[in-house]
């Protein structure tokens, strides 16, 4: 006859606990999507640095009126290290290097670039939590930057700048990846919302040299595009890095970081709907390589 398992309390939060992890991520996967076609649209309205500081600055309004109610204690001392550091890399400069590369690229061409960060938070983790080189790992990183070389070959037929934009990418991607790996040991502490707040303030305050920009720049801008501005700083930046420090709290960060490979795709369709843009065909084919190479990274070996 056979038995059933009981359901533990503890079997039943923890079920709990994934689905609200997957639901998480495809919130961040959704947002963080749309985030690259909004840049694109508002990019003639706003310079990069200007952009950046206006989305922080609505960022920590919005996510200020959910997280500080609840904030009981701030952090002390050398806690400060990895909050300024992720702050400082993740919210002011790969903000400032996306949005000036999408000045130069298409959305889903700057998506497919920013996708080789899985790959390198992988080898950080290799170095930086000793969790080895396997075999696929290595395998799958060369794959995938030969996609990188692909895109950045086309690029070089048309124009320099185009290979400025890759490059801007590819910068934006390692200041990512590392800031992925600083801002786990945070999250044993602080709520994913009260972290996420942490480096929005530290970016926005790194950002303040753009303040006389931006105040011109909404003044001249058309309504559509300050409301695009008001969107990345609520729905990509405040919503959606809080979603993902929340599953980055329940998740390995290199199984976590393997969700983002479905960003490039959703960009390329909502780029497609609302901007009518596509890659050209060396980026398709240098994205469809970038993905292949980290699909292989996934693989395990015997």
């Amino acid at each position: 006859m056979a038995t059933s398992t009981p359901v533990t309390p503890a079997t039943t939060n923890s079920r709990t606990i994934n689905k609200l992890g997957v639901a998480a991520v495809v919130v961040t996967v959704v947002l963080w999507a749309s985030a690259f076609v909004g840049i694109r649209a508002v990019g003639p309205s706003f310079s990069p640095g200007s952009l950046t500081l206006g989305r922080l600055a609505v960022a920590a309004v919005a996510l200020g009126i959910v997280a500080l109610p609840k904030l009981r204690t701030w952090p002390k001392g050398r806690e400060w290290w990895p909050i300024l550091a992720y702050g400082v890399m993740w919210f002011g400069g790969y903000n400032v290097a996306l949005n000036a590369a999408e000045h130069l690229l298409d959305a889903g061409t700057s998506a497919m670039l920013i996708n080789v960060s899985p790959i390198l938070i992988a080898v950080l983790a290799g170095f930086i939590l000793k969790e080895g080189f396997p075999r696929w790992l290595i395998i799958g990183s060369l794959v995938a930057f030969g996609g990188v070389a692909l895109i950045a070959l086309g690029s070089g037929q048309r124009s320099t700048a185009d290979v400025a934009g890759v490059l801007l990418c590819l910068l934006a991607a390692v200041l990512a990846a590392v800031s992925v790996i600083v801002q786990k040991p945070v999250l044993r502490k602080f709520p994913a919302a009260q972290a996420t707040w942490f480096g929005i303030m530290v970016g926005a305050v790194c950002c303040l040299p753009w303040a006389g920009q931006l105040v011109a720049e909404v003044q001249a801008a058309p309504l559509p595009a300050t409301l695009g501005l008001v969107y990345l700083g609520v729905f990509p930046t405040a919503i959606a890095f809080t979603t993902w420090a929340y599953a980055l709290s329940l998740i390995e960060a290199g199984k976590l970081a393997a969700t983002t490979y479905l960003v490039p795709g959703t960009t390329i369709l909502i780029s497609w709907a609302l901007l009518h843009e596509i890659p050209g065909i060396w980026g398709l084919v240098g994205g469809i390589v970038c993905l292949v190479g980290v699909g292989l990274t996934r693989r395990r070996s015997r």
